[in-house]
């Protein structure tokens, strides 16, 4: 099978166009064939070498965590879905690569994919899908009437979040540029700030969570915008002791983690606030509900542009930009 490669860490390196083995299906794994996948900053994060200490991939490896498509073959545990059903998932860590034409996936990190979508449109969710529900509905357990500031709201995570926030019954307030103003707002949020304008620290205060994608100044900002005990989860860092116990990481890269994040933690403590990093999951159960939300109607998928297989690097380079409004999605040869 086709697929890209990263052959060696490093910074905005190529990714290599070559011929792979076909994926080994074991017990409750699932063989997909890949209609469609999508680009994510953790991708381009990962080939850069940012997270190899913790997800330590020996080169070469298929990059990608995103996926659409059919499966073609099951393990024979596997009692969830048979040949034929059309899936999407993001694949666990340590066993992603959707860059190419197949993959085995365990079948607990699959759904089946919402009747009402697309290949392309359901290959945008799984990511962005799973880190919003894992932070506003499995962390921050959101209820009607609270108050949320998602960060770049018309970014991949922020179009998804914001519009789960809205369904929760949550009040939205979001941060984008002057451009996609009416996008964010067409997506439900209640007060959007034009962030090469306007500066959300002083526009906002009282709320009970931010998510925070954004550099260490803006964390340190977003802090001082939540009432008295709210929450800020950020999906950028700096990683937590929480996080590297619940990695079950070894004692130097736990000391690691709590010296990365404990002027974060010391600063949300002086403001009475609660700091926690969130690095989403795989999980196929939380896809299922979301592809109830989204047959419902409550959310819909934002993709910006589609790129054909050939020019996954390229997909890649644009989302390194940061124009990308909502997900960039790769189309395969079929």
């Amino acid at each position: 099978m086709k697929a890209f490669v990263v052959d060696q860490y490093k910074k905005q390196g190529a990714l290599r166009l070559t011929n792979q083995p076909m994926p080994e299906v074991k017990g409750t794994d699932v063989l997909v064939r890949i209609h469609a996948t999508a680009v994510n900053l953790l991708d381009s994060k990962l080939r850069d070498g940012e997270f190899k200490l913790l997800l330590p991939y020996r080169t070469p490896f298929v990059l990608g965590h995103d996926l659409a498509g059919t499966v073609v073959r099951t393990g024979a545990g596997v009692t969830r879905f048979k040949v034929g059903d059309e899936v999407y998932g993001r694949p666990r860590d340590h066993r992603v690569g959707t860059f190419a034409e197949f993959i085995a996936v365990d079948e607990t990190d699959l759904a089946l994919k919402p009747k009402n979508l697309s290949m392309i449109e359901a290959a945008s969710i799984p990511l962005v899908g799973l880190t919003a529900w894992q932070a506003l509905v499995e962390v921050a357990k959101i209820q009607p009437g609270q108050k949320v500031f998602i960060q770049a709201g018309s970014g991949g995570v922020g179009t998804f979040a914001i519009q789960l926030a809205r369904h929760l019954g949550a009040t939205v307030a979001t941060t984008t540029s002057t451009k996609n103003i009416e996008l964010v707002k067409s997506l439900g949020a209640d007060v959007v700030i034009d962030y090469k304008t306007q500066d959300f620290e002083t526009m906002l205060s009282g709320y009970d969570l931010v998510l925070n994608s954004q550099d260490p100044k803006t964390l340190e900002k977003s802090l001082r915008v939540l009432k008295p005990g709210g929450r800020l989860i950020s999906i950028s860092g700096p990683p937590d002791p929480a996080f590297a116990r619940a990695l079950g990481l070894n004692p130097f890269l736990k000391l690691v983690m709590r010296l990365l994040s404990y002027s974060v933690r010391k600063k949300a403590r002086a403001l009475g606030v609660n700091y926690s990093f969130l690095f989403m999951r795989a999980d196929g159960q939380q896809l299922s509900e979301i592809a109830t939300l989204i047959e419902a109607g409550a959310i819909h998928p934002v993709v910006d542009k589609v790129f054909p297989f050939d020019r996954t690097g390229d997909a890649l380079s644009y989302v390194e930009t940061g124009r990308a409004k909502g997900k960039v999605v790769i189309s395969m040869p079929q």
